[in-house]
């Protein structure tokens, strides 16, 4: 099949009638057959997604579709779809079918998006490796000995396997970028509140974020235009006022860019990527930008403050699988108390297991000052320090990851290795500011792929993502 990149060139083909959405439909299908053994799709919404493109194709032809029509999209499976099932990857919600649709899927259709499946990912959005899954785990289409990355690992592996065009993923601390990073293709991660999460299943509420996963900036870009906005059915998506993020400014203004020394002086850095950033930031500098090193004393406590905070939500979000109200219920449950017992250890994995109890350990009377509280204190410092970044600064850079890709196992059986895994990235989520992760690099020695992280300050996703489309059409030029 034609290895598609971009909505542009798949939308110059279909007016040109080089192909059809029918037959573009079906070569992702095929693709996706191919490459089963990744494990990659929970499901596949084969023959609808069929029927769906001959409508749309329809639409197209009487030049009445919408800005989407021939954008084929997979959703992670913790993103609602009406009358389809979606589960979390966990055995405790497996089989069950939702009533409704979130709202980011319901604003894709509109715009005629089709969606061709639903992807795997850590279970409840927990890990980083996608090796969290009840289904088990993703495969990197890089690299089949490597994790993908997580929770969105099955997102981004789906577009780099090109078994879509675009996937939805959402990020608690880092699930879009990191896997985008591992996989080599751009990860957005939008402000919070600036995409509804109606119909998104909870992980920590105050932490996710809907987002795409993308070949291009522009198709991230475009994704974001049709999903932002307020949503009358989610109380903490922002009224602040929504751009066109797919209108790129032409003009390669200067900016100024703040580099995070910590991160490039941390222990867990790979020297390669390290390098790759040093070399990237004195080409910004030569293309006219100021950059300059700006510092995060924090860094070595957002870790702890993201845990301690995201599984404390956690707690409180997932004491509604039960057993009683839906979803899986043990067979060997015989009263109320066996029922919510069993269910829960049968149907809930290690890891989500492990953050219930520390969030409930958090929580409790005599730790809650102690832990949950202070969390909470440093988070607002946290905000304060980078909201002040932010006003000599028009974007920060640090590393997506401190390395690229690992080797499945080689982190399972040491949680807090894994945790600092988001060393880089939680700091996005922890203040509430969007952050994109660029595939700009290539290790030597593995020839996996890593990624270049920008930020920017609360709902300046247009500066960012513009920022982002002159850096890559660069890059794209030297390759």
């Amino acid at each position: 099949m034609n290895s598609y990149r971009s909505l542009e060139t798949i939308q110059k083909d279909l007016s040109d009638g080089i192909i059809d959405l029918p037959t573009l439909v079906n070569q992702y299908l095929q693709r996706i057959e191919e490459t089963k053994d990744l494990n990659i799709f929970l499901e596949v919404f084969g023959d609808e997604a069929i029927a769906n493109a001959s409508s749309v194709q329809n639409k197209i032809n009487a030049g009445t579709a919408g800005k989407l029509a021939g954008m084929v999209v997979a959703i992670k499976d913790n993103i609602c779809y009406k009358d389809h099932k979606v589960g979390a990857a966990s055995k405790i919600l497996d089989g069950f079918e939702s009533l409704y649709s979130s709202t980011a899927v319901e604003r894709l259709l509109a715009e005629d998006a089709l969606i061709i499946g639903r992807v795997n990912c850590d279970e409840f959005a927990m890990g980083g490796s996608n090796e969290n899954s009840g289904f088990g785990p993703v495969k990197n289409p890089i690299n089949k000995d490597y994790v993908p990355g997580g929770s969105s690992g099955g997102s981004a592996a789906a577009v780099a396997a090109n078994c879509c065009l675009v996937a939805l993923g959402s990020d608690t601390g880092g699930s879009i970028r990191q896997p985008a990073s591992f996989c080599g293709v751009v990860g957005l991660k939008p402000t919070y509140g600036r995409i509804s999460r109606h119909g998104l299943i909870a992980f920590a509420s105050s932490f996710d974020q809907i987002g795409p996963l993308s070949h291009s900036v522009a198709d991230a870009a475009l994704v974001l235009e049709v999903m932002a906005g307020k949503d009358k059915m989610d109380t903490t998506s922002s009224s602040e006022k929504t751009e066109t993020y797919s209108d790129f400014s032409n003009e390669a203004k200067p900016l100024k860019i703040g580099y995070i020394q910590e991160c490039l002086d941390s222990k867990s850095l790979d020297q390669e990527v390290k390098d790759a950033h040093l070399s990237l930031i004195e080409d910004l500098k030569s293309k006219g930008h100021t950059v300059e090193p700006v510092y995060l004393e924090e860094l070595d406590y957002l870790v702890p403050t993201y845990y301690v905070l995201t599984t404390a939500e956690a707690s409180s979000n997932l004491s509604r699988f039960d057993g009683i109200h839906y979803g899986y219920r043990s067979q060997e449950a015989t009263d109320i108390e066996s029922t919510y017992v069993k269910s829960r250890t049968e149907g809930f994995g290690k890891e989500v297991k492990r953050r219930i109890m520390l969030g409930s350990f958090v929580l409790s009377a005599g730790y809650y000052d102690a832990y949950y509280a202070k969390a909470q204190k440093v988070r607002r410092l946290i905000k304060e320090k980078t909201e002040a970044l932010f006003q000599a600064y028009d974007l920060i850079l640090s590393p997506t990851t401190p390395a690229t890709a690992f080797k499945f196992g080689e982190n399972l059986d040491d949680p807090i290795k894994m945790y600092l895994e988001d060393i880089f990235t939680v700091h996005a989520n922890l203040a509430g500011m969007p952050a994109i992760s660029l595939p700009l690099f290539k290790h030597s020695q593995s020839n996996l792929p890593f990624g270049a992280q920008f930020m920017s300050a609360a709902f300046n996703e247009k500066l960012l993502l513009d920022f982002s489309h002159n850096l890559m059409n660069i890059e794209a030029l030297k390759g």
